[in-house]
């Protein structure tokens, strides 16, 4: 038997507003700003939230040094346009020159690291 439930994932970020409009944008959903707190409500009944950090340092991708902390994977169901979709929102290219594998990586405006996967 479970000991908790997950409750919600929470990006640390210096603009918690324009980073869930972000993932507003690419995921749908619908924002709840509290201001340093920020909730993205899901379709399907998840929910990302994104924190205000002071002083907040991105991960790097990929590196021993700097650690990626985690990443998202986000189901799409074609990747070129996915791509282009997440580029124009502000999305910039980690890992994209293999156009054979099923996945691309990319960094959210904040830094951090998100994969498109064909699913």
């Amino acid at each position: 038997m479970a000991l908790a439930t997950l409750d919600v994932v929470v990006l640390d970020c210096p603009d918690p507003t324009a980073l869930a409009g972000f993932y507003a944008a690419v995921l749908g959903g619908t924002i709840e700003d509290q201001g340093e707190w920020v909730d993205l409500n899901l379709p399907g009944g998840a929910r990302l939230a994104f924190q205000a950090a002071p002083g907040f340092v991105p991960p790097k991708w990929p590196s021993p040094d700097h650690s990626q902390q985690f990443h998202l994977d986000l189901n799409v169901t074609d990747l070129d346009k996915a791509e282009k979709g997440v580029l124009e929102l502000g999305a910039r290219p980690l890992d994209t020159e293999d156009r054979t594998r099923t996945f691309r990586v990319y960094a959210d405006p904040a830094g951090h690291p998100f994969c498109l996967c064909a699913g």
